[in-house]
C-alpha cells in the first residue's frame, strides 16, 4: 500500500479555506488541474455516498464518491471508483485545522492506494505534487498573504 502526505499553511482562516473547498463538486473552481465536474443522478454535493464525474485538463476521466463530509472537524473523505491513473484501493483525505496563531489554516491532504510496485513513486509523487500540492498552491493564491 502506498501512502501520500502533504501538508500546508494557508494564509487565511480555515471556515473561509473550508468554504472554498467543502463542495465535493467545487473543483474544478479551485484546483487548477480539474476542467469540469458533475455529480451523478443530480444528488447533493455534501451528501455521503454521492459520486463526482470529473475531468482533468490533461483528459483523463475520474468519477470519486463522497466517504464523509464533517462540517465540525473541516474534513472529506473520499474513495476513487474509475481513473485512468493504475490505482486501486484508492483512498484519500482533505483536512483544515485552524492555526490560532494569525487566523491561518493547516491543510492535510492525504491519500492510500495500491498501484503496480514499479510505479509507486511515479504516482506517489504525481498524486503529492500535482493534485495534493498544487491544490495547495492555488489556495495559496486564491487568499494571498497577510504579510
Amino acid at each position: 500500500m502506498v501512502r501520500v502526505y502533504v501538508s500546508s499553511v494557508i494564509d487565511a482562516d480555515a471556515a473561509a479555506v473550508w468554504q472554498r473547498i467543502r463542495d465535493f463538486n467545487a473543483l474544478p473552481q479551485w484546483h487548477p488541474g480539474i476542467a469540469d465536474s458533475r455529480i451523478e443522478n443530480g444528488e447533493p454535493a455534501d451528501k455521503v455516498g454521492c459520486v463526482r464525474n470529473f475531468h482533468t485538463r490533461d483528459g483523463g476521466r475520474i468519477r470519486e464518491r463522497l466517504l464523509a463530509l464533517s462540517d465540525f472537524d473541516y474534513s472529506c473523505s473520499y474513495a476513487i471508483l474509475e481513473s485512468p491513473m493504475g490505482v486501486e484501493n484508492y483512498t484519500a483525505t482533505l483536512k483544515l485545522t485552524p492555526v490560532t496563531d494569525g487566523g491561518r489554516t493547516f491543510a492535510e491532504w492525504s491519500a492510500e492506494f495500491d498501484c503496480e510496485p514499479r510505479r509507486e513513486q511515479e504516482l506517489s509523487d504525481q498524486i503529492g505534487g500535482n493534485v495534493f500540492q498544487g491544490g495547495f498552491s492555488a489556495l495559496k493564491r486564491h487568499f494571498g498573504s497577510r504579510r
